[in-house]
């Protein structure tokens, strides 16, 4: 029996970008099988990764961080570019998928925009978990990670810029607990406040930032020397 039209209208949608055409194909095949995604499009290097984000506006790419050519960091880095992000009608999310736990790739891929990293070993349950995770616009890989991610990339940091000036106290209090990993239950309970204030305080902060989600606070507070 077929779904109703406006299901598909709820589709998760997935590009998949990777080299290797029986994973491509094995991925596309399970993503195919969740009720609630549908693939748009499958990439074989990072140019055409690009080229299809730009085409198909999916909502998720699982993105192969090596591949020839255009690897998965560029390619990240360009369907994040300004020129492009400025006309999209809804949010890309990147989910870049690694063969090696904490590589340094994926750290400058998140740095360029990406969600988090997945390792490619990974459960087929694992990886469309990390799919809705992104898409309800959370990181997928733990924040003690994201941070000994960060911290391993040595490089200069630069002034932080007048927008974070225009925080609140409070909001600078939340910015800093969300940079150093905490939960937005452990941020409740440190600012004395309820889970739902927390969350509209993280919520005003990345409007005022500019960024997409908490994983870019922690990037944002490690390039401008904040931790």
């Amino acid at each position: 029996m077929s779904r109703p039209r406006d299901d598909f209208i709820r589709d998760i949608r997935v590009l998949l970008a990777d080299d290797q055409r029986l994973f491509r194909e094995g991925v596309q095949v399970m993503v195919q099988a969740q009720p609630d995604m549908t693939v748009v499009g499958a990439a074989a290097d990072g140019r055409e990764a690009v080229r299809l984000a730009d085409e198909r506006q999916p909502d998720v790419v699982l993105m192969d961080i090596r591949m020839p050519g255009m690897d998965g960091v560029e390619a990240t880095r360009q369907i994040f570019l300004p020129s492009r992000t400025v006309g999209r009608s809804r949010p890309i999310r990147v989910v870049v998928l690694t063969t090696f736990d904490l590589d340094d790739r994926a750290a400058t891929a998140i740095r360029h925009g990406a969600s988090g990293f997945l390792l490619k070993e990974a459960t087929p349950q694992q990886l469309c978990n990390a799919i809705r995770t992104v898409h309800a616009g959370h990181a997928v890989l733990a924040p003690a990670d994201l941070i000994t991610l960060m911290e391993h990339q040595v490089r200069a940091t630069t002034p932080a810029p007048a927008a974070f000036g225009a925080l609140t106290g409070k909001e600078r209090e939340v910015f800093m607990a969300v940079a150093r990993g905490l939960s937005n239950a452990e941020i409740a309970r440190r600012v004395f406040a309820g889970e739902s204030t927390v969350k509209t305080h993280v919520g005003s902060i990345l409007r005022k930032l500019g960024l997409r989600d908490r994983v870019q606070i922690v990037v944002f507070a490690h390039e401008h020397g904040l931790i």
